[in-house]
């Protein structure tokens, strides 16, 4: 397009620099809002492990003021996370008093083993069904792992935990259903606020590699009556252990 009258030059000039001044404003305010959306997440995920690892203890308060001195932050991004923390059920706040490590009740406990043990064998189920042979070796490998955390000479409670819980989520995700997957997700950080109970207990490991043998049997034979009940089976006596 050619533009003759050098006012119509300036103008188009302004318009393209007001264009790209406001997408460059756009991008700047795109970026702070991503790097203090991370920066709340990040702490998040600091105080989960710390939780999960009973370095914060349940029913133990915490002190806003001194972790955020720790990490460096300002008690805003804290704050954001402790919100996030809540809303996982792992943290409890209290008016007038802050936040708290939240104690799981024995019904709760009740209640979210009941409801992972529906969630985790309908997957199971499902998997039993439709997973394909590739799949269902994905499982079974890891399934070795279990089997080599456990062994007297190598024994690795917390090794064995954590393939446990690789074992589950990979289970899950074969199975294909994201709104069980985040409703499992879900249970599963309250269950861990309880989970060194289950570790403690003597021979809980190796009850739970005998629950996990008949549960690579049923879904090698994509049994899926048998598959849903092992998964079932698991769980009640995963939530002995933890009583």
């Amino acid at each position: 397009m050619r533009l003759k009258q050098p006012g119509q030059e300036f103008t188009l000039f302004i318009i393209i620099h007001a264009k790209n001044s406001a997408e460059l404003t756009l991008h700047c305010m795109v970026a702070r809002s991503l790097a203090r959306r991370a920066l709340y997440e990040e702490v998040a995920e600091l105080l989960r492990q710390r939780i999960f690892s009973r370095e914060l203890e349940p029913g133990s308060w915490i002190d806003e003021l001194k972790i955020a001195e720790a990490y460096g932050i300002s008690r805003t991004p804290l704050r954001e996370a402790l919100k996030v923390l809540a809303a996982e059920g792992l943290v409890t706040m209290k008016v007038r008093r802050g936040a708290y490590v939240t104690e799981v009740s024995d019904s709760d406990l009740a209640d979210v083993y009941h409801l992972l043990g529906l969630l985790e064998s309908d997957a199971a189920g499902v998997v039993a069904r439709m997973a394909s042979d590739a799949q269902l070796q994905e499982l079974q490998s890891l399934h070795q792992g279990l089997e080599l955390a456990a062994l007297p000479e190598t024994q690795d409670r917390e090794r064995f935990f954590a393939i446990n819980e690789r074992f589950h989520i990979r289970l899950l995700a074969i199975a294909n259903n994201r709104w069980r997957n985040q409703m499992v997700a879900d249970l599963r950080k309250v269950m861990k606020l309880n989970r060194h109970n289950s570790l403690l207990k003597t021979g809980r490991m190796l009850e739970s590699l005998g629950e996990h043998r008949g549960l690579m049997e049923a879904l090698t034979a994509r049994n899926a009556d048998q598959s849903q009940r092992r998964m079932q089976e698991h769980f009640k006596n995963g939530l002995e252990a933890a009583n």
